[in-house]
């Protein structure tokens, strides 16, 4: 007898909610009293009508005024008028394709789930993550539709960085080559008036654990990017470590005889940088990542190093400072910023890593080229390294340029 598909239903957790006339005053109370709800539906004669984020919510509430102008006030004031709401029939298929059509919303919020329309709880990104990825466990052609499943989900939240990437650089290269269907790797791109905020993340692992720690690590960095300034890497690196560790509770125990391993002891390394593009201004700040830059007319490859530290693991302290790093950039300079799936790649006849100085060496040779060629051509050059030592792919790749314009020629 075959088991009865899962669906929305089986997510389904009970939690509190508010009608509409409940105050802002009243939210925070509840928000007060229930740590672990991440965020509070509105219902209205039992027909849910939003969604109240809980992070959102409490850091406007926590500006200065914002408890006495709006404390009595409804709670539909920060209410998201539009949340995801799925029938508890809904089978995961259907339900992780509704998520992936709602993006960031769905990762942050989750969803709620009725029968005949009427509330009766909420769901979770995370959970219907592990739920896909759990359904791996049968038969064979069942576990490569579930990562598939958890591929279009992965992917989607990439696709608007990729957008937003196309519409400030004219001459630029992203590559993200997960080592399995779905990997460990995340980048991140977000335009602003005069400039950009762009990320490389190499979370823990690759595979099925590795992407449901990016959906981990894309949901603090969403939240932290919406009420911090972009032009402190530095800072965000360190809020993002707070938020993770205390989300996954990574604290290294009191008594170091305690035996590793027994709990999760997961988190990322990354680049964060922030681009200025009037000032032509680079801030940077890496987490055991480093970035590559170069000036025109140079005849080599600067690296800028990051900290030796990297985010949200266990021996990672809950108060570290990452470091910012600013540079001035010429018109026509160019950085790149790469996980360690490249770098660290073995191969040759002589089964070592392919390492920075290659990695350079490649785009030096090639770097008059176009950004998406150097990537080409960087990529040629890390297949023919491996497959001279006959070896597999051994992590996830993710490779980000950009090239600023070069100086407009004067007028004759």
């Amino acid at each position: 007898m075959r088991p009865t598909p899962l669906s929305a239903g089986d997510l389904l957790q009970v939690a509190p909610s508010v009608e509409p006339d409940c105050t802002n005053r009243e939210v925070l109370e509840l928000f007060g009293r229930h740590k672990a709800l991440p965020c509070l539906p509105v219902i209205e004669r039992g027909i849910p009508i939003g969604m109240i984020n809980r992070n959102l919510f409490v850091s406007q509430m926590a500006k200065p005024f914002h408890r006495e102008v709006f404390g009595r006030k409804s709670c539909i004031a920060f209410m998201d008028k539009n949340p995801l709401v799925v029938d508890a029939d809904t089978s995961l298929t259907d339900l992780s394709y509704l998520a992936v059509e709602s993006g960031e919303k769905a990762l942050n919020d989750g969803f709620i789930v009725t029968r005949d329309t009427q509330y009766c709880g909420i769901g979770s990104a995370t959970d219907l993550m592990r739920a896909i990825t759990d359904q791996t466990t049968s038969k064979n052609r069942q576990m490569m539709e579930s990562i598939h499943y958890a591929s279009v989900i992965q992917t989607s939240f990439l696709r608007q960085s990729a957008r937003e990437m196309r519409a400030a650089l004219d001459d630029h290269v992203m590559i993200w080559e997960p080592r399995d269907v779905v990997g460990g790797d995340y980048y991140y791109f977000r335009r602003q008036e005069n400039g950009f905020f762009a990320a490389v993340i190499d979370c823990t692992g690759h595979g099925v654990p590795g992407a449901f720690m990016t959906l981990i690590m894309a949901s603090a960095l969403d939240q932290v990017l919406t009420s911090s300034r972009l032009d402190d890497p530095a800072a965000l690196l360190s809020r993002v470590n707070r938020q993770v560790k205390q989300s996954l509770g990574q604290y290294a125990p009191a008594d170091r005889s305690v035996i590793r391993g027994a709990g999760s002891d997961d988190g990322m390394d990354a680049a964060f940088m922030h681009v200025d593009l009037a000032a032509r201004r680079l801030t940077f700040a890496g987490a055991n990542t480093p970035l590559f830059l170069h000036h025109p007319g140079d005849e080599a490859i600067l690296t800028l190093a990051g900290n030796r530290m990297g985010v949200a693991y266990v021996d990672t302290p809950e108060d570290y400072r990452w470091d910012n790093h600013s540079v001035a950039l010429a018109p026509g300079s160019s950085v790149w910023a790469s996980s360690d799936g490249i770098i660290d790649q073995i191969g040759s006849e002589r089964g070592i890593a392919f390492g920075k100085r290659r990695m350079k060496e490649v785009l030096l040779d090639h770097i008059d080229a176009p950004l998406e060629e150097q990537g080409r051509q960087l990529m040629h050059s890390l297949s023919r390294w491996q497959a001279a030592g006959n070896q597999r792919r051994r992590d996830d790749v993710s490779f980000m340029g950009f090239r600023l314009p070069r100086a407009t020629p004067p007028e004759h």
